[in-house]
């Protein structure tokens, strides 16, 4: 069994293009997370020793265990891509995408497309596994491609055959992408069908939340994705409730401010250790502002004056007009304590 699983119900970080690189992880981690998995990586990327997907490899030694996620439909990269990770990179395990419903990536025949191929889907676990023996892998799924082809129990059990050390399910199928509700019933069927972990994964909002599937199910784990876009707080509170029975208070105004702040001085950082050339001082501030934007959104979720933020977000491009942002926020919402639920 994976280590992380002996002794502690681990709490991961869903991998979600373009939101958990390593700045957002190590912060996650901060708060908790016990595992994190990268965002997926092209299988194809890396076998062409592709710049830009060499960049979703990085890591620090501090967010171990992490996983490096790969999507692909070509069994031989995929197993070739494994082996050139490994060697470079040394993750804790490899991960393999069978879950994206997004028409690029299922276009290419990756992630959720395979559900419909378990024929191909085998080999590619297969190959896999066989590539990077004794290292570990573990499996990403949805339940099924449609609600008329839900096949989730027999996707895990050929995972399992295959060697795969783990699975995630997320309790939607393709065709919701990320509407409707998650369907815990074959979440929990997918636990009882095979011997391996399953990670339960959709509609995770509190801590509540995971009392009741860990209590309803037998999972051995949880993934969280879009509440923790939003609040990646949230493992302290599961985490201080499941150790302790009680509640933690929820954060003031202030204090997800100074959490938002440390985030964009974050990814400045680490913007500047990019190599880009000669370029105008202030360009990584810029670069780096431009790309937390969307994750300013999230944020914004939930708080008071959230439309404003959203529209002054759009245009952030500094730490100091953030800083102005913040105060202006806090001094216009004195009495907001918290950060409500979206």
């Amino acid at each position: 069994m994976l280590p992380w699983f002996q002794d502690r119900f681990p709490l991961y970080l869903a991998p979600m293009a373009g939101i958990t690189d390593t700045t957002f992880r190590q912060l996650c981690k901060g708060y908790g997370a016990d595992v994190m998995v990268s965002e997926f990586v092209s299988s194809e990327g890396i076998f062409r020793k592709n710049e830009r997907t060499m960049e979703y490899l990085d890591f620090e030694e501090s967010e171990r265990p992490l996983g490096i996620q790969l999507f692909g439909g070509d069994p031989e990269h995929l197993a070739e891509a494994a082996k050139i990770v490994l060697d470079w990179k040394r993750p804790d395990f490899l991960d393999i995408n069978f879950g994206c419903p997004v028409n690029k990536v299922v276009s290419k025949n990756g992630g959720s497309s395979i559900l419909r191929d378990c024929p191909l889907l085998a080999r590619i676990a297969g190959a896999i596994v066989k590539a990077v023996t004794p290292h570990p892998v573990t499996a990403k799924i949805r339940i099924g491609w449609s609600a008329d082809t839900i096949n989730a129990t027999t996707t895990a059990r050929i995972l399992e055959d295959c060697g795969i050390q783990a699975v995630a399910v997320h309790g939607r199928t393709k065709e919701q992408g990320y509407s409707g509700e998650a369907d815990w019933n074959v979440i929990a069927q997918v636990a009882e069908a095979v011997r391996i972990p399953v990670i339960g994964n959709g509609d995770i909002v509190t801590a509540h939340d995971v009392e009741h599937r860990k209590s309803t199910t037998r999972i051995a784990g949880i993934m969280i994705g879009r509440t923790a876009m939003q609040h990646p707080w949230v493992f302290r509170e599961i985490r201080h409730y499941i150790d302790t029975g009680t509640h933690l208070a929820p954060p003031s105004l202030a204090e997800i401010w100074a959490h938002i702040r440390r985030h964009c001085a974050m990814e400045i950082a680490r913007q500047k250790l990019q190599p880009r050339g000669l370029e105008a001082p202030g360009t990584a501030e810029l670069h780096a502002m431009q790309s937390m934007r969307t994750q300013l959104m999230s944020y914004s979720r939930g708080m008071s004056g959230a439309r404003q933020l959203r529209e002054k977000f759009a245009h952030v491009a500094s730490l100091a007009q953030l800083d102005d942002i913040a105060a202006e926020n806090i001094a216009q919402h004195p009495s907001d304590s918290h950060l409500a639920a979206a």
